[in-house]
């Protein structure tokens, strides 16, 4: 059985939770999750420059943790890019950093379409 799943932190709830192509209405567009941590893992290695070590004791998890997390958000915003989808961010297993008025870790799922978009049948 596998070890339960450590609470990622993040400093905030994110602000926006779509991201769409400009011009084409949303019920025609594919649409891929990004989880809450993923996005964090975004801000804390792309916008914030910090290494995976520091960042990852950030968001209180190991290093190879936020390695892993980074990538899979990583693979989830290019697959969206690449393909004209939405990115909807939502879900993960995270809580907000103390100093934000901590809430409990939220323990929702990945979404319909997890980390991988399209229609899941087809996988």
């Amino acid at each position: 059985m596998p070890r339960p799943r450590k609470c990622r932190r993040v400093q905030a709830p994110p602000h926006t939770f779509y991201f769409k192509p400009q011009g084409v209405p949303l019920r025609f567009l594919e649409e891929v999750i990004l989880p809450v941590e993923g996005l964090e893992a975004l801000r804390l290695a792309d916008v914030e420059g910090l290494d995976h070590e520091a960042a990852g004791a950030r968001m209180n998890v190991s290093r190879p943790t936020f390695t892993r997390v980074l990538a899979e958000a990583r693979s989830v915003v290019a697959r969206a890019l690449v393909n004209g989808w939405a990115i909807r961010v939502e879900g993960g297993h995270y809580e907000v950093a103390e100093d934000q008025g901590a809430a409990p870790c939220r323990g929702r799922g990945r979404g319909r379409h997890g980390f991988h978009g399209g229609d899941e049948s087809a996988q």
